[in-house]
């Protein structure tokens, strides 16, 4: 039978931990252990799957908002360019009614000058006028009554006296009725002209008016392609953020992914191991006597102490190769140091290469040959442990110096 020194645990005992905590029985370490997975690694895994969802969400749901906000501004900028259509229309309007505008007022211009001209012509008739009227008069005084006098007796008949009698009456009710009608002309024209002055300044208000609003509707039009083009570099950036979040939306779905196919793996990995771990439990297991051990077994085992313990006290180095040699007992494990050691993924320092090194330089010391030479010979601290690693939240089991052992 196998020797035990220090702390152990008897293998009825190393039994019923297994059963108690089988998460237990499946060693991982981070370095410089077995990567044999426990249920830390399922943890784990199932951890970051969980993660890797949430961030998933997380980058679609700031994707969705990224999108609304992108709608959203979608929307405004059609808004704006709708109502730049709607400005482009009250300014061709306003443009027309100032066109309209200043046509009348053109228009408007030349009935004033054509009137003016009337008005002056009138003005300079009626002058005329008086000045033959004031001609007539001045001559009449100047020669007395005697040439008005002559001018009635040199009728050949009272006819022709009484004709012209008439006539010099006609003459002067003619120069006074032309007098007042042109007076009276000069009065309706002056009044027309006031009139049309007053259409020209309510022409030019409206113009005034007509040009202020095309200034505010310009203004607007202004502000609203201002708006618009602020509203257009809001959308690319915002549409730079969506394709940003697109992308990290399909990094993470990835990432999501392989978390879930990673903990599928693991978890599917771990049932195996774990059913391996029970067998291990529930198998035949041999007596150290009946072990022979190859030639380079002390050296393998010590180097592989050392890789995995060398900075550990005596007694965790003896617990190691204790481990190794547990396995080799058990007839779920190989048979031979060789083959436990080199079993498929179950050391680290054989699959990052630091046993490779280690035997290439014999990096093994004393300490180390001493813990080979005692576990080969059968003494054991750690009872039936088949796996150790550095502890870890949630993993008890026999612990010396960095390691837990179960």
């Amino acid at each position: 039978m196998r020797k035990a020194i220090g702390l152990f645990l008897p293998a009825v005992g190393t039994l019923f931990f297994a059963c108690i905590y089988p998460s237990c029985m499946l060693p991982v370490r981070a370095d410089n252990t077995t990567t044999t997975t426990t249920k830390e690694q399922l943890d784990e895994a199932a951890e970051k799957k969980k993660e890797k969802e949430q961030e998933l969400e997380g980058a679609r749901k700031d994707l969705e908002i990224t999108r609304a906000n992108l709608r959203g501004l979608e929307g405004q900028k059609n808004t704006y360019q709708g109502q730049m259509e709607l400005l482009n229309c009250n300014l061709q309007l306003v443009a027309d009614n100032l066109a309209v505008l200043e046509n009348s007022m053109e228009i408007k211009q030349i009935e004033i000058d054509e009137t003016m001209a009337i008005l002056e012509e009138t003005r300079q008739s009626r002058l005329d006028q008086y000045e033959s009227m004031k001609a007539r008069i001045k001559y009449f005084y100047e020669t007395g009554q005697d040439d008005y006098l002559e001018l009635l007796f040199s009728a050949d008949s009272f006819g022709e006296m009484l004709n012209y009698a008439e006539y010099l009456e006609e003459l002067s009710a003619y120069d006074r009725a032309m007098i007042e009608k042109y007076a009276e002309t000069e009065s309706l024209i002056a009044a027309k002209e006031a009139e049309l002055e007053d259409e020209m300044q309510e022409l030019e208000d409206m113009k005034a008016e007509t040009e202020a609003e095309q200034d505010r509707v310009t203004g607007m039009i202004n502000d609203t392609a201002a708006n618009i083009a602020i509203t257009a570099d809001n959308i690319n950036m915002t549409q730079a953020a969506a394709d940003a979040y697109e992308n990290q939306v399909d990094m993470k779905a990835a990432e999501a992914a392989k978390a879930a196919a990673d903990y599928a793996a693991i978890k599917a990995k771990y049932e195996e191991e774990l059913r391996l771990s029970k067998l291990a439990a529930a198998s035949a297991w041999r007596d150290i006597s009946e072990v022979t051990f190859e030639e380079g077994d002390r050296y393998l085992l010590a180097n592989l102490i050392y890789c995995e313990a060398g900075g550990e006290p005596y007694e965790g180095q003896v617990a190691v190769g204790a481990v190794v040699i547990n396995r080799v007992l058990s007839s779920r494990y190989p048979q031979t140091v060789t083959g436990v050691i080199y079993q498929r993924s179950q050391f680290a320092p054989v699959g990052d290469g630091h046993l490779a090194s280690a035997l290439a330089n014999n990096k093994a010391t004393a300490s180390c040959y001493q813990a080979a030479d005692v576990a080969m010979g059968g003494t054991t601290n750690v009872g039936n442990c088949l796996y150790f690693r550095t502890p870890i939240p949630g993993l008890t089991g026999l612990q010396i110096g960095g390691h837990i052992f179960y």
